[in-house]
């Protein structure tokens, strides 16, 4: 269904350690090759946070700059890789804007600095969207975005590449990761996969008109700024409502029974968006951001009453 052997499979508890596995093996291996590193402003969290960590061990960081349309500046990131590049981590689909990464051109641009490794979050495109594993060293990825189950995802590493383990003491199915596999859950994932990857094209069309509905009527409200590229995947819509912090348009939508986000579920409350703002650069703009999922489970009512909601709090609450 992936496209890719069953041994470059690396079965773990979800996409947080799926990220943490790749991007610091791929660091602790490839040490002695440099120790720097590019990733952007958009990671999820068990991206940044591992980063962040390796940082404090030595390593050196930078993020590369971010186009208005969130996409990140190819320009940029050739003028920051060095001989001592070891990793640049991109995520396909970021998961507060949906915006979609120019993995094919980031793949062949690596192809320039061969002690430098790609990781790919594709969390937020496996089963939802189309994706090509080819030129990425490793992929991340995790069922319950599709479907399946919590508490299981997939690290692919690609043939040849090796990866220094994060949990060291047998190899019951592999030495990248030691551990008894959850059988029950590996099941299920495929079991999900299928379902989705049969179904994506006919998912897809219909979040598509979901997502241009509620873009059109955003439209009309002035209050309303939409921060999600007009390219994204239709799933993630990421909007903006002047006076209205995004904490405090969670708990209204929470008492009218909608379910909304603030940055993604693993970020530190209380903070910016850092997705919002890098593509942004407004502070207020981005302490004002929330995000709205949809999927092929959402129903044309349900987005009415979503849009009812909207109206009736913006014009209670916005100051």
């Amino acid at each position: 269904m992936l496209g890719v052997q069953p041994d470059e499979l690396i079965f773990t508890s979800g996409a947080s350690e799926a990220n943490n596995l790749a991007v610091k093996g791929l660091a602790f291996t490839n040490r002695r090759k440099g120790k720097h590193i590019i990733s952007t402003f958009l990671e999820h969290s068990s991206v940044s946070g591992a980063l962040t960590f390796l940082q404090e061990q030595g390593y050196e960081i930078d993020l590369v700059n971010i186009h208005p349309d969130g996409k990140i500046d190819l320009d940029n990131l050739r003028s920051l890789l060095r001989p001592d590049t070891i990793l640049c981590a991109v995520c396909a689909v970021d998961s507060e804007l949906g915006t979609v990464q120019p993995i094919t051109e980031i793949a062949e641009i690596m192809k320039g600095y061969p002690n430098c490794k790609l990781h790919v979050d594709a969390t937020q495109a496996i089963g939802k969207t189309a994706f090509s594993f080819a030129g990425a060293d490793t992929v991340s990825f995790a069922p319950h975005k599709f479907y399946g189950l919590k508490g299981c995802g997939v690290l692919y590493k690609r043939d040849g590449c090796v990866l220094e383990p994060l949990i060291h003491g047998g190899a019951s199915t592999t030495i990248y990761r030691s551990g008894t596999p959850d059988t029950s859950a590996i099941a299920a994932l495929s079991t999900a996969l299928g379902i989705a990857v049969n179904e994506q094209q006919e998912r897809y069309d219909y979040v598509k008109t979901l997502n241009d509905r509620v873009r059109a009527e955003l439209t009309k409200m002035p209050k309303v700024r939409i921060n999600s590229p007009a390219d994204a995947v239709p799933h993630i819509l990421n909007i903006s409502v002047d006076g209205i912090k995004g904490e405090e348009m969670r708990e209204l939508m929470d008492e009218r029974g909608i379910c909304i986000s603030v940055k993604s579920a693993c970020s530190v409350p209380n903070t910016p968006s850092r997705p919002v703002f890098a593509v942004s650069h407004d502070r207020k703009n981005a302490l004002s951001s929330f995000r709205v999922s949809l999927s092929h489970l959402t129903t044309e009512e349900e987005v009415g009453e979503f849009l009812k909601a909207l109206r009736e709090i913006i014009e209670t609450n916005a100051k």
